[in-house]
């Protein structure tokens, strides 16, 4: 999954993308380097961010939705929580919802990608991007994604969403510490036998890394990037979530191979 943040402020890239013209043509280069499905976000989530009103949220994402619908050839996802913005999103031809807090914050976002036909991605958090770290306190990490996961499929299909439209993500770097995010890459084939959906993992360039890396920037941080994906890969991920597309596809089909092999 290629990352296209339609923002002014996106933590992990050296230049704004909110000149549509420029979203299209970085969406085209990804496709072109090998991205399955290209997820599209007007709102920034990480940590400490201030919520966007809808309406610029849609300013941002409609005008690219719109031009990628025709040209892209590859799925597109909408990064967002908000049930306003998923209807329109799904109405202009997106395939799924990519929703980073787990349906915690709009309850009609799963009835919304339900009556659309949409696929939903649902994140692990806790709390908002303002409140998520004081939020990261856990006993068995691992465990209690697990558990939260869980409610949040129980939720989708309780809104109509058929579990088989459902993907699940333990949510790198949201309400959770490095050694938290962490435990979560190494024990991530345990969320998976437990949940039974198919998972995506969004490590790129997050500042998790920083606890192996150092205090380097996040452009700087595609190496470390790298070993992130091939672990989860390894571990079973069927999703990764990608800023550097063309050099993360080497290390998800040598990641792909490995794998291979130890099962065969």
């Amino acid at each position: 999954m290629g990352i296209l943040n339609v923002t002014p402020d996106s933590f992990a890239e050296p230049a704004s993308r909110l000149d549509p013209g420029r979203a299209v043509d970085a969406a085209l280069a990804m496709e072109a380097q090998g991205a399955d499905l290209i997820d599209i976000g007007g709102e920034s989530t990480r940590p400490g961010a201030q919520p966007l009103p809808a309406e610029d949220e849609l300013a941002r994402v409609l005008p690219v939705l719109r031009a990628l619908s025709r040209r892209l050839r590859v799925p597109i996802s909408v990064d967002t929580y908000k049930a306003v913005v998923a209807r329109e999103a799904l109405e202009l031809g997106a395939s799924l919802v990519n929703d980073v807090s787990g349906l915690r914050y709009d309850p009609a976002l799963a009835r919304t990608v339900a009556e659309l036909g949409g696929g939903l991605i649902v994140v692990h958090t806790r709390g908002r991007p303002q409140t998520m770290y004081a939020e990261a306190h856990y006993e068995d990490a691992v465990g209690e994604v697990a558990a939260e996961l869980g409610s949040c499929v129980a939720a989708a299909k309780a809104a109509g969403v058929p579990e088989d439209r459902i993907v699940i993500d333990p949510g790198i770097g949201f309400a959770k510490r490095p050694e938290h995010s962490y435990g979560v890459l190494a024990r991530l084939s345990e969320l998976t036998a437990a949940i039974g959906r198919p998972v995506l993992v969004g490590p790129s360039r997050k500042s998790f890394l920083r606890e192996a890396l150092g205090d380097r920037p996040a452009v700087e941080r595609d190496w470390g990037t790298a070993a992130a994906v091939a672990a989860a890969v390894l571990a079973g991920a069927h999703i990764v979530r990608v800023h550097a597309v063309g050099n993360m596809i080497q290390v998800v089909k040598v990641a792909e191979q490995i794998r291979k092999h130890a099962m065969s």
